[in-house]
């Protein structure tokens, strides 16, 4: 089992263990292909926050804007509306660390202000000002691979050697953050499970995850859930749970340092039993 990184957020720092730590997702949306809304209210997504951070979360993900393939965008204004008072309440009831899921600097801005310890970007950063708030405000940063956008990156994603190719790519992402000032410890990379990939891309990136330990940094998955689970199994979004886990402790065996998992409770339940049984011998 390879050594595991730790991440350094803006205040506080996820260290290691020899399984994965859990990034648990709070969706603030009414359009998540996973929850449907159920957290679109902000007391909703506050309590489910608190219970997913109970369940034994590492740090919290939220976001105000769904990226399901063919998503619209959503303006920052609507975006910061549906997020901020979440953070805001959250900060003020947890010690979990927070992140913001966004790809937009004023949103970003806001919410580090407002207590968010790191900026998960699904465009890496592709915006020359995120980057440089990352740097200034010394948060820690997720830059996710995907190819074209969520309107966009399911119509046809290619390949050559996909495996290769976005390992390339997160390089030059993490040279290009790197380069603007942010330390090599705050920057996870996400080789994007589902975004601009088919099911065999989406299988062949996740059976060679250990490939992308060779960019030093850590490495973050977001498989929960994903529609290539239910591909696999035939189970509709809501019940993909069990699929996840088999994921998930996949990728454990593989050495990856953080995963973005709905279902906490479980998946750390499995990662636990997986650990003491010898799974990761």
């Amino acid at each position: 089992m390879p050594s595991l990184l730790p991440w350094r957020l803006r205040t506080k720092t996820l260290l290691p263990g020899r399984v994965p730590r859990l990034m648990g997702v709070v969706n603030v949306t009414p359009d998540s292909f996973s929850d449907g809304g159920r957290f679109f209210e902000p007391a909703a997504a506050v309590e489910h926050g608190l219970r997913l951070a109970a369940a034994g979360a590492d740090i919290l993900d939220i976001g105000g804007q769904s990226t399901r393939p063919g998503a619209a965008a959503v303006e920052a204004e609507e975006e910061l509306r549906r997020v901020l008072p979440v953070i805001i309440a959250l900060r003020g009831q947890t010690e979990t660390p927070l992140s913001i899921d966004t790809f937009s600097a004023k949103v970003a801005t806001e919410c580090l202000a407002a207590g968010a310890e790191a900026i998960n970007d699904i465009t890496a950063f592709a915006d020359g000002d995120m980057a440089a708030l990352a740097a200034q405000s010394g948060c820690g940063v997720c830059a996710m691979h995907m190819q074209g956008t969520p309107q966009t990156m399911q119509h046809d994603p290619h390949y050559g050697d996909v495996v290769e190719e976005v390992w390339a790519w997160l390089a030059a992402r993490r040279d290009a953050l790197a380069a603007a000032g942010i330390a090599l410890d705050r920057i996870a990379l996400d080789p994007g499970i589902g975004f601009g990939k088919t099911v065999a891309h989406n299988l062949a990136v996740l059976n060679r995850l250990a490939r992308y330990r060779a960019l030093g940094c850590p490495i973050l998955v977001g498989l929960s859930r994903k529609a290539f689970i239910g591909r696999l199994i035939g189970d509709p979004a809501g019940d993909r749970t069990a699929g996840t886990i088999g994921a998930a402790l996949a990728t454990a065996r593989q050495g990856v340092e953080v995963l973005r998992v709905h279902d906490v409770a479980a998946v750390r339940q499995a990662l636990l039993a997986f650990e003491a049984t010898g799974g990761l011998d």
